[in-house]
């Protein structure tokens, strides 16, 4: 059984592929969407632990689907990331949001996080 499953909603499908075998190999159910739009939609029919949400998306941008998520599931943790910028530099950093990591993602780092965002849920 896996430990916990998480979605990423990041539209660099081969960045966000990689991360997903990565994680699976480490017995996180991992899957992904490439943007906002398909992201809300899979929220609404499938249950998850955490989403791991890309600021800069296509079509709906990443604040934009953080409020859905938090609107339509309110305790849902979602942590964000970003490959523009530091992290401390973004100043509107979306209300909603658990925490920023920048790109390049860590993996080590991104599964620690995520661990210890879902136990303060």
């Amino acid at each position: 059984m896996p430990e916990f499953r998480v979605l990423f909603v990041d539209d660099e499908k081969e960045l966000v592929a990689t991360l997903i075998e990565r994680l699976q190999y480490r017995d996180i159910d991992a899957s992904y969407e490439l943007n906002g739009a398909s992201a809300i939609e899979r929220l609404r029919c499938e249950k998850f632990d955490i989403v791991i949400l890309d600021l800069k998306l296509p079509g709906i941008s990443g604040a934009e689907t953080l409020k859905v998520i938090n609107k339509e599931h309110p305790d849902l943790p979602v942590l964000i990331i970003t490959g523009h910028g530091s992290t401390d530099e973004i100043d509107d950093m979306p209300q909603g949001a658990a925490k920023c990591l920048p790109k390049p993602i860590n993996l080590d780092d991104l599964i620690s996080r995520m661990r210890s965002t879902i136990i303060k849920k």
